[in-house]
């Protein structure tokens, strides 16, 4: 785990700034496609991903940049990717949805809802008969929750103790459905007692939270103790997409959850509790802002590919 509280701080504000500045470039018709952003989750993608290294796997979901970025990802590539560009981390092939980087264990997002969770447990597998210690971690929205494959996932992953964590990032809607009108029971986390494996309901925009809970689950999980469902309760500042209207939701109701932002909170530890300059903080805040705009740069002065690489990468050597 990070021993430097401010690195946990620089990359909850990459993945803000990299959201923040990807719908303003959206906003200017500048981004080709949708933006599904991760704004308001920051916490959970770098909580989570601080406790693993770069042989863990990780399997994302359509709101995928947050873990790309806490995962590791190099920025411009990983940018130059939501563009379609060439420079691209997948040649410009994979999007804002389906960004890829095995060589630190990012084994892609997922635009199917819950596609990803039995590709984690493949992952899984494949880490439990190589017998080194690597663990698995699929991140799936509480809309995913319902699906099939969440169901058969924790079933597997239970009956043969994979080393897995189930990370549901609950944001309270599946796309514009709330989940308060699709299940009786709230607590996600609670379903996994019925497979068999540990189940554990947290703070969501509490980083600290996330990175213990996170912890807890990947030590049982190098141990050989199985899988861990987790259910991070948070929140998804923007819509389903950028110009979604948000019809289903109150802006009273955004307004309270702004004023749990993930990254304000942890800012407040650093001053309060870590006794870290304000100065150094505003210099950190300022130059991950240069970074994100440096990349966005790059990717809109990066070319297109071009159309002889089409089939490039589609079947393996």
């Amino acid at each position: 785990m990070t021993q430097d509280p401010l690195e946990i701080y620089r990359k909850m504000m990459l993945i803000r700034e990299c959201e923040a500045q990807l719908n303003d470039a959206f906003a200017r018709n500048l981004f080709p496609g949708y933006i599904h952003s991760y704004l308001g989750q920051e916490a959970c993608a770098v909580g989570v991903c601080d406790g693993l290294s770069d042989t863990d796997t990780i399997v994302s979901n359509h709101r995928g940049r947050g873990h790309y970025v806490a995962k590791g990802m190099a920025l411009k590539p990983m940018v130059a990717e939501m563009f379609g560009k060439a420079t691209g981390i997948c040649g410009g092939r994979g999007g804002e949805m389906h960004a890829a980087d095995p060589a630190i264990g990012v084994l892609g997002g997922n635009g199917i809802v819950g596609g990803g969770l039995p590709i984690a447990a493949g992952a899984a597998l494949s880490a439990q008969m190589d017998g080194k210690g690597a663990v698995s971690v699929a991140f799936f929205g509480d809309g995913a929750s319902n699906n099939g494959s969440f169901g058969e996932t924790l079933n597997v992953a239970a009956a043969w103790k994979l080393p897995l964590i189930l990370v549901c990032e609950n944001n309270l809607y599946a796309e514009m459905t709330p989940l308060a009108r699709t299940v009786g029971q709230p607590d996600i986390a609670l379903r996994a007692a019925g497979y068999g494996l540990p189940g554990e309901v947290v703070d969501g925009n509490d980083v600290l939270a996330v990175r213990e809970a996170a912890g807890r689950a990947i030590g049982r999980a190098r141990a050989g103790d199985g899988p861990t469902l987790l259910e991070l309760k948070t929140y998804r500042w923007g819509g389903h997409f950028e110009g979604d209207p948000r019809k289903y939701r109150t802006r009273e109701e955004e307004a309270a959850w702004k004023e749990r932002c993930p990254v304000a909170r942890y800012r407040a530890v650093l001053l309060d509790d870590r006794g870290i300059d304000e100065a150094r903080i505003a210099d950190l805040e300022a130059q991950v802002a240069a970074e994100v705009a440096e990349a966005i740069t790059f990717a809109l002065e990066s070319p297109l590919p071009v159309a002889e690489t089409a089939l490039t990468k589609v079947f393996a050597a």
